[in-house]
């Protein structure tokens, strides 16, 4: 009975070790496996923690570029409204150059109007005489009349014809009713050296055409001396070949240049400005 009793001791004790030794094994595995998750759950951290940073400089870059967005922004709204300022102004300058230019046109389309009555009136006086004794043309806003000096002179002579004073009279007549213009006589020679014991050369015999004319107009039809200029261009200033008898008899000539005076053209212009289709 003592031998059973002894043998069932050590069963007991040998059990009992052998469940103890299983529940270690268990508890050994679960630590494992515990570890092995913390250590997972380490890395997963660990990587998650590396992404936060990434994504936290991420962050700041884009914050930065929102920044200098934000700052482009009101640069881009600085530089637009400089630009709409500068082509305001630009549209302005052009708005004054145009209105000027429109001015200017006016003046000079009252130029050309007044120009055009005094044509008319010095043709209306003169009648049909020959164009290839007197000729009237409009050229860059001046009046000229041409006088042959066929019509005017005798050859080598300053002496003004009797037919020629019946002319300047007509010629008078109109240019005294102009008071807003002046004028100038030019006489103008061929190439044929003249050598008198008045005149030297055929620059004497120019101005001494034009003095004369000059002196007709106002002591024997009253036009103001203030008005008038005498000048002489000489053989300088041909309108035909001096190789021909015709073409030196076209170079004889007296040209009377009819012109507004200038303060007259400048109150075109002023009264232009005031006109109110312009304004």
């Amino acid at each position: 009975m003592k031998q059973i009793l002894l043998f069932g001791a050590a069963a007991a004790i040998f059990l009992s070790s052998c469940v103890s030794s299983k529940k270690y094994a268990e508890l050994q595995t679960k630590q494992k496996q515990t570890e092995d998750l913390l250590n997972s759950a380490t890395v997963k951290l660990n990587t998650c923690l590396e992404e936060k940073d990434s994504y936290k400089s991420q962050l700041d870059v884009l914050r930065r570029n929102n920044q200098d967005l934000i700052n482009n922004m009101g640069n881009l709204t600085t530089l637009t409204a400089k630009g709409a300022d500068n082509l305001e102004k630009s549209l302005e300058s052009l708005r004054e150059k145009d209105l000027t230019i429109r001015k200017l046109q006016d003046a000079v389309t009252r130029r050309d109007s007044v120009n055009l009555a005094l044509v008319q009136s010095l043709k209306g006086v003169l009648g049909n005489l020959d164009d290839e004794d007197i000729n009237i043309s409009v050229e860059k806003g001046v009046v000229y009349v041409n006088i042959s000096d066929k019509l005017l002179f005798s050859s080598g002579s300053t002496t003004v014809s009797a037919r020629a004073k019946e002319v300047l009279g007509k010629v008078a007549t109109v240019v005294k009713n102009k008071p807003d213009f002046e004028f100038m006589v030019e006489g103008h020679t061929d190439t044929v050296p003249i050598h008198t014991a008045r005149m030297s050369d055929n620059w004497d015999l120019s101005v001494l055409r034009a003095t004369s004319v000059v002196r007709i107009l106002q002591n024997d039809f009253g036009v103001s001396p203030s008005r008038m200029t005498a000048a002489g261009r000489s053989q300088y200033i041909p309108v035909a070949s001096n190789d021909t008898k015709d073409g030196r008899a076209k170079n004889r000539r007296t040209r009377i240049v009819i012109l507004p005076k200038l303060d007259q053209f400048y109150s075109m212009i002023e009264e232009g400005m005031k006109d109110p289709e312009i304004n």
